[in-house]
């Protein structure tokens, strides 16, 4: 096991940058044996992963499996099976002002990448990231969560086992140790968490200009429009908002619906987290604890003093760790509960006006990391294009963050950059461009001094390949007709044009 009270942050920054330096990291094979010793290590290890999560976060083994390895799985063979493309060095155009020559756009790596992880998805949040980094040609250092130790040390177990300790380390620790490592020079953080220990990991790394991917949360509204099915909509709220205690970035965190359905709506939901858990959650295996006795306390306190109607749920059973499911109607818009994010097993459903209402609800607050809609697609494509959000759905929750194909990120409060696929490989690494030209012919023309031949002829070829429109007369809206010869010299430069967009 790997801490920094045995090898020094310095050491191991310097240590992983060795072997970026080295060119070993940088080669297509390497990256492959890495992402092929990761998947591995999902699929060899999955029963010791499935019982480490369940001992930190009491969720259920299936629920584990799915969520966190079969999903990593599934990011880490999409990277492995399209690196070659994906990484590739492409050939881009090269103006005709600069020929000859070629053009070309590198993926370059970062070179040592810091991943700290959350302890809400320990292995999913901490190892997708690492396959990115990986796949882009970096070396990595993982932080695991220190709230969720035994996910920590069976990584620390594991990872250096199957990824070898040339290319990837696993510190654990707190605050302290992620703090020393930033400060050792890493080339990128990727931090998943909240917005307030973001905003201390972006501090952390702003002395050095150190880069940072800054996957948050946020307050992800519920919209319930017209000609949604009340039915389904509850169920996967429920679904969604109950998955691991509510204990998810992007899990539903209100719902706004307007007034005469909101009340029943709420019952749906009610409803549906009954048919999910069973009249008595607390005694299911398959709905989730609260990860420690602070974070309980905190949500206790939003259950006081919401001004709301509690619909269904509001037990707490501290020594258990377990907030009941917990429906909430019409809470006051000033309570904590709907000022930060719940980050638990607590809905309120907020009557509203309409879909206006909706839009200025959601203007006046941080742009949340995923916006939900119910209704309607074609309603839902113009109420999602009138606000702003890091992810959106259309009659579903979460399923965003399950395709590979689709980047994940937030925008504003909400995040700083995105991954999934090959998004995450270009996040973590430099799109470098690289143009060359052959020693000869050499144009000296373009050298000083600037004869008035010399300027002539530069200006004179310059203003054939750049020709500006006609500047319109004033209190017209269309210039000057064109002159005779002008139509053969629109097709000269449209032929030029033609050539400058061809691949060198």
């Amino acid at each position: 096991m790997e801490t920094v009270k045995e090898e020094s942050a310095d050491e191991v920054v310097m240590r992983l940058r060795a072997a970026v330096e080295s060119g070993r990291t940088t080669e297509l094979s390497w990256r492959a044996r890495q992402l092929a010793a990761l998947e591995a290590m999902l699929a060899e290890c999955s029963g010791a992963m499935e019982a480490a999560i369940t001992a930190d976060i009491g969720r259920h083994g299936l629920e584990a499996y799915l969520t966190e390895i079969y999903a990593v799985a599934r990011e880490v063979r999409a990277l492995r099976r399209n690196l070659w493309r994906w990484a590739r060095t492409r050939r881009v155009a090269t103006p005709l002002v600069l020929r000859p020559a070629h053009s070309r756009l590198d993926r370059v790596p970062l070179g040592v990448v810091l991943v700290v992880g959350p302890w809400n998805y320990p292995l999913n949040l901490l190892l997708a990231p690492l396959a990115a980094a990986l796949a882009a040609g970096n070396a990595a250092i993982l932080k695991p969560s220190e709230h969720a130790p035994a996910c920590s040390a069976l990584l620390a177990e594991l990872v250096p086992t199957y990824l070898g300790g040339d290319g990837v380390a696993v510190v654990e620790g707190g605050p302290a140790e992620t703090g020393a490592l930033i400060d050792a020079g890493v080339d990128h953080v990727f931090f998943t968490g909240s917005a307030a220990v973001g905003r201390l990991v972006l501090e952390r790394a702003a002395p050095r200009l150190t880069p940072v991917t800054l996957e948050l949360g946020g307050k992800s509204p519920v919209v319930i429009g017209d000609g949604a099915d009340l039915e389904v909509a509850a169920r996967r709220v429920a679904w969604g908002k109950f998955l691991n205690a509510g204990q998810s970035c992007i899990a539903p965190d209100y719902v706004l619906a307007p007034s005469r359905v909101a009340r029943r709506f709420a019952e749906a939901v009610a409803a549906a987290a009954d048919e999910l858990y069973g009249a008595d959650p607390a005694a299911n295996p398959d709905y989730g604890r609260i990860v420690n006795a602070a974070h309980l306390e905190r949500l206790a306190a939003l259950l006081s003093g919401h001004g709301g109607e509690v619909v269904s749920g509001g037990a707490v059973i501290a020594e258990r760790r377990y907030v009941a499911p917990t429906i909430i109607y019409a809470p006051d818009d000033r309570a904590p509960l709907m000022d930060e994010e719940i980050f638990g097993p607590i809905l309120p459903v907020i009557p509203i006006e309409g879909e206006g209402h909706a839009r200025r609800f959601l203007a006046e607050r941080p742009v949340p990391l995923a916006l939900y809609y119910f209704g309607r697609e074609r309603n839902g494509r113009d109420f999602i294009a009138g606000t702003r959000s890091g992810t959106a759905c259309i009659n579903t929750v979460m399923h965003q963050f399950a395709s590979s194909k689709l980047p994940f990120g937030g925008v504003g409060e909400s995040g700083i950059g995105h991954y999934h696929g090959r998004y995450g490989l270009e996040r973590l690494s430099q799109l470098r461009p690289v143009l060359i030209k052959a020693p000869h012919p050499d144009f000296r023309f373009a050298y000083p001094p600037y004869s008035a031949t010399k300027e002539r002829l530069v200006r004179a070829g310059l203003g054939l390949l750049a020709r500006p429109p006609h500047r319109a007369r004033l209190g017209s809206e269309t210039g000057p007709p064109p002159r005779p010869h002008d139509e053969a010299v629109v097709g000269e430069v449209r032929h030029l044009d033609a050539l400058d967009g061809r691949d060198a």
